[in-house]
């Protein structure tokens, strides 16, 4: 039996057609982009995250000659933010500036981050959504990791 898996997202050409409160959010992983340590790939990339009572937390990839000791952007700012605030997170923004990916792509969350991604969802019991900007301004929005992961770890 063959079945189907639909993934939903909405597609905007620049992001400054989102709503304020996103647009906020993209700003300030920009701002967390210029703390990036990527030394090694040379590809920044940082991540805000909305929490339930309006703050916001955010993270930038750390890199480290001892591969893979290293840690991610999305896994900075969940981490961070689920380790000192019992809010739960609404909405997580991805950006990146470098050469591993064109200009016209947006940066999406590695394996690793999307299933601590799921995980969160799963611990908080509703969805995060997620907002990944490419460089050129271009953005996808997901209701909820499901979309990129739909066969995660524990389901």
């Amino acid at each position: 039996m063959q079945k189907e898996i639909l993934i939903k997202y909405t597609y905007f050409e620049d992001y400054n057609s989102l709503e304020k409160e996103d647009v906020v959010l993209i700003n300030k992983a920009y701002v967390a982009l210029e703390n990036a340590y990527a030394p090694y790939s040379n590809f920044q990339v940082a991540a805000s995250v909305l929490l339930s009572n309006d703050e916001v937390v955010v993270g930038n990839n750390q890199e480290n000659i001892a591969f893979p000791s290293g840690l991610c952007a999305e896994r900075v700012a969940l981490f961070y933010a689920n380790a000192n605030y019992k809010e739960s997170v609404k909405t997580m923004v991805i950006v990146s500036k470098g050469n591993l990916i064109q200009n016209s792509q947006v940066i999406s969350p590695c394996g690793s981050c999307r299933q601590v991604i799921l995980e969160s969802e799963k611990r908080q019991c509703k969805p995060i959504k997620l907002v990944l900007v490419g460089q050129d301004k271009s953005v996808y929005v997901f209701n909820s990791i499901l979309d990129l992961l739909p066969f995660g770890f524990g389901l």
